[in-house]
């Protein structure tokens, strides 16, 4: 089913390079007002392959510049590669937002890009049109896959894990420290034993795309395009037949799936007496929100207990969280209940609505919180993240979430 390829990585050349310091989140994750910043740290920051300088001059870029830039990089030897194909392993040391420390590991190999009709590579999100055309401007500029598609695997016994750890053992490749305080180990694992382990290992169960739909979907799309131009030629193995992507086993307990939250842009905000009107079989409870910095630890102590629940926390900027919650019936995901109930039922916003964009959905609460405070929403909804069992079984059933 699953078919991964070991690659020739290019990479930053370490010896040169301050890896800590180009560091940057998923293009996807970082806010406007944050790229002057990364942009300004460093002249090899990663995000000159990803973002233009300013989110005004993104609509009307051909991404040429991001183009000259890779190449520039590899002239002068900043970026380098690989000499033999290898898969790589990343170990990432994390705080969650409870304080807990965890440590993930995964690695990156060649996807072979398939039809999501062919249910081997699952998605369990819709996508909106605006950002895969602008990722396929910057995949057509590049020919270059510039960050990874995250996918999950099913693997409760954690059996890769142990195939793979004769290539932890060995001295990392890089180590880097981001923003955020996560410690980012990278490995190669030119060990053929260990490619044909992760392989067989995939070979016999479909994936899931935990994050980066939109690059998946820009992938398959530009994939389209290349076998088109290319006609009758054999094209199996090509390179645009492949994505960049990382894997990690979902049922690991480093393996910390994140909410996404959804920050409502513009329209009414419902005062106290409309949200009992259309909630009037949910529970409710408000708290007073200090600042933007307390707002995590609100979350974990008022939000986090009704787990499992149709839940939410809604934040109109004033200072005053109220969290909603009811009882949960049988088949239900709290997401769909939320944007079914709430989006929907007290919103008023249809699925054409939220498909041309009124909805953002940040992937950090404290950065929803700060969209909405400088103007950039009117409302935002903080969320549980899914289980994996939640994301297995929608796939199963073959739906999308919203």
């Amino acid at each position: 089913m699953t078919e991964i390829q070991p690659f020739r990585a290019f990479h930053y050349d370490t010896s040169r390079i301050d890896l800590s310091r180009v560091l940057v989140p998923p293009y996807d994750v970082i806010a406007p007002d944050e790229r002057t910043l990364y942009y300004d740290r460093d002249p090899h920051s990663a995000i000159r392959l990803e973002l233009t300088r300013d989110l005004a001059s993104e609509a009307k870029t051909d991404y040429a510049e991001v183009a000259q830039t890779l190449a520039n990089w590899r002239r002068e030897g900043v970026l380098v590669q690989d000499p033999e194909p290898a898969l790589y392993g990343l170990r990432q040391r994390f705080r969650t937002p409870a304080g807990e420390t965890l440590v993930r590991e995964g690695f990156f190999g060649a996807l072979r890009l398939e039809e999501y009709a062919r249910r081997i590579v699952c998605p369990h999100e819709r996508t909106l049109a605006g950002p895969k055309a602008d990722r396929l401007k910057i995949l057509r500029a590049t020919q270059a896959n510039l960050s990874s598609v995250f996918l999950l695997y099913q693997d409760r016994g954690n059996k890769l894990a142990a195939e793979l750890g004769a290539g932890f053992d060995q001295p990392p490749l890089a180590i880097a420290t981001d923003d955020g305080g996560i410690e980012h180990s990278l490995w190669r694992f030119d060990s053929p034993a260990l490619h044909a382990a992760a392989q067989g290992f995939l070979k016999g169960q479909s994936v899931v795309i935990a994050d980066g739909h939109h690059r998946y979907e820009t992938a398959l799309t530009y994939a389209r395009e290349r076998l088109a131009a290319a006609g009758s030629a054999e094209v199996r193995d090509a390179p645009w037949a492949y994505a960049l992507a990382y894997f990690a086993n979902a049922y690991a307990p480093g393996t910390l799936l994140l909410p996404i939250h959804r920050v409502i842009r513009n329209g009414p905000v419902p005062d106290a007496k409309a949200w009992r009107a259309h909630l009037s079989g949910w529970h409710a409870e408000t708290a007073t929100l200090d600042g933007v910095g307390s707002l995590a630890s609100l979350l974990t102590e008022r939000l986090a207990p009704r787990r499992g629940l149709p839940a939410f926390a809604a934040d109109d900027g004033s200072g005053t969280l109220r969290i909603f919650w009811r009882p949960a019936r049988d088949g239900e995901i709290s997401i769909q209940v939320i944007h079914r109930e709430v989006i929907g039922g007290v919103l008023g916003l249809d699925e054409e609505s939220v498909r041309e964009g009124a909805i953002a959905y940040p992937k950090d609460a404290q950065q929803a919180a700060r969209d909405l405070r400088s103007g950039r929403g009117v409302l935002a909804l903080y969320l549980h993240a899914l289980s994996p069992d939640e994301v297995f079984g929608v796939t199963a059933a073959g739906e999308l979430l919203p």
